[in-house]
């Protein structure tokens, strides 16, 4: 069912998915009500509803609640009495509100009612966030296309810091009432997206702190249930957003903080201090790591300007099966190479009937199985990470089906102009999605990580075609400071050279610059990961 109140005249009607993805795609700003039939949407909220329609009178802005036991892509909400309030913009999700906090979602409204008429006036781009009720009905669909997931962006001129809602603040329903007193400090909210941290992402995360007695309590608590991440920026007149967040949050001790700042975050919501209600980064290094742990898409403004935000550099995996490896291996690596791709990391190896069982863990019971492991087992494999823009979905669109029947008839693409005869497998194999893209690439090039030095003499003329290019042959780069080298840094970090007859000038070339470093230039050093 789903229940569309129009000028607050509720209409019931049994609705299909059809008709609900209609709804979605109405002008203006679409505020969805989703409840479930043993609980009912609240009535004091359809009443505020009506009581913000008519004060805004405003044709842009529309109400609609939906039952979620009754519709497909609503079917993560259920099983929750809790309200919750999603909001569209465009047909894009671009807030979400739980609990009937009337302030809150009268406020809500009317902020991103302002912030879709600024993007349907003057063509500004929205600012999607991710629910974990519809992620998965989402996925299905970015599997059939493109992937051209929105950049968390942050203005050059700006700093920003990562700030978690811990889930034991979560479960008690104060999220949104500290939000709420987040924005009223007059911090910016730049990204927000609410999800349940895995086992293995707390231990990633928290890895400074393994070493501490506390260590695998935290681990457990960080992955108890859902946390709302968020990226801040400064608030009006601070230099430097850090500090100001860290004030406001208060000492990590719960203790302290209710004896010191009362008024803090932490005196306010905590529980004990390992559940300390929310979480801010310590320093600005720390920050870049956590932002790019959470947002891996996020770019400062400069760096948006210099790659063009609307085409980001992405990789995919690439297999060249044994039969056609030994005998077109070069015509197909040329091909590739016409077709704008770079070859961004290649091997060449053997694989065993174990590893290609992994691999192929989801084709196992199929039918072609047993062809397709006799296939990849008989020589060796090329693999290949492939990157330019659009990556996956275009090397999935220049292979062609992976019928070879379809490939023939429909589409006489790679795959079929290098079939083999007699043999029913297709020779070149493609990441059906980024998802796909990141595993499989894993799978033949697990992540790693080098640092890279942009020296002295190049930056000044060469910095912005440098980063172009490690990021064209598809490095990210995961972290990036300025650093100015004194003579006793360069010493301890080139040591092993300490014997060579070109250690002193080594020595005096990265740190010749020091005193002019200091007012103009500094040497970037720069992680990469491959």
């Amino acid at each position: 069912h789903l229940s569309l109140i129009c000028n607050f005249v509720v209409q019931a009607s049994v609705m299909n998915q059809e008709q609900w993805e209609e709804m979605l795609t109405t002008k203006g700003l679409t505020v969805v009500d989703v409840y479930q039939q043993w609980c009912g949407p609240c009535r004091a909220v359809v009443s505020l509803l009506r009581k913000i329609k008519n004060e805004l009178s405003d044709d842009l802005l529309h109400f609609a609640t939906a039952e979620a036991d009754s519709i497909d892509a609503l079917e993560k909400y259920r099983g929750k009495c809790e309200p919750t309030f999603l909001f569209f913009g465009g047909g894009e999700l671009v807030a979400v509100l739980r609990g009937a906090n009337a302030p809150m979602l009268q406020r809500m409204i009317v902020e991103e009612l302002a912030k879709e008429k600024l993007v349907m006036e003057q063509g500004s781009g929205r600012k999607v966030v991710k629910d974990f009720g519809l992620e998965e009905k989402r996925e299905e669909k970015e599997l059939q296309q493109p992937q051209n997931e929105e950049s968390v962006i942050v203005p050059a001129s700006k700093s920003y810091t990562v700030a978690i809602i811990k889930p034991d603040a979560v479960a008690h329903g104060k999220a949104n009432e500290i939000i709420m007193k987040i924005q009223d400090a007059g911090f910016e909210i730049l990204a927000h997206e609410e999800r349940t941290l895995t086992e293995t992402e707390a231990r990633d995360f928290y890895q400074h702190k393994a070493a501490e007695a506390c260590f695998e309590d935290l681990v457990q608590f960080m992955s108890s249930g859902p946390s709302h991440i968020l990226v801040l920026s400064q608030i009006e007149g601070t230099a430097n957003i850090i500090p100001a967040w860290r004030e406001f949050i208060g000492p990590a001790d719960i203790e302290e903080a209710r004896r010191e700042k009362p008024e803090s975050l932490r005196a306010q919501y905590s529980t004990e201090t390992l559940f300390n209600a929310v979480h801010g980064s310590a320093d600005s290094d720390q920050a870049s790591r956590e932002l790019a742990f959470f947002f891996p898409n996020f770019r400062t403004a400069s760096d948006a300007e210099q790659d063009g935000e609307e085409e980001r550099v992405e990789r995919t995996l690439a297999l060249i099966r044994p039969d056609v490896a030994r005998e077109n291996r070069d015509e197909i690596l040329a091909q590739i190479h016409k077709s704008g791709f770079t070859v961004a990391l290649q091997k060449e190896v053997m694989l065993t009937e174990e590893q290609v069982k992994q691999f192929y863990f989801q084709h196992v019971d199929e039918d072609y199985f047993p062809a397709l492991m006799r296939n990849m087992t008989s020589g060796p494999v090329l693999a290949l990470a492939l990157a330019r823009k659009g990556a996956v979905h275009h090397w999935k669109n220049i292979l062609g089906p992976p019928d070879l029947h379809e490939a023939k008839e429909e589409d006489p693409d790679l795959r079929a102009k290098f079939a083999v005869e007699n043999e029913p497998i297709n020779q070149l194999h493609g990441s059906a999605n980024p998802t796909e893209a990141e595993r499989e690439l894993n799978f033949f090039f697990p992540q790693q990580r080098t640092l890279a030095v942009i020296k002295p003499d190049a930056l000044e003329e060469h910095r912005d075609t440098i980063l172009e290019e490690i990021r064209g042959r598809g490095f990210t780069v995961a972290q990036l400071k300025e650093t100015v080298l004194s003579r006793e840094m360069a010493e301890e970090f080139y040591k092993e050279h300490r014997e060579k007859p070109f250690f002193t000038q080594l020595v005096d070339f990265m740190c010749r610059l020091v005193s002019f470093c200091k007012k103009k230039k500094k040497t970037k050093n720069i992680k990469c990961r491959a």
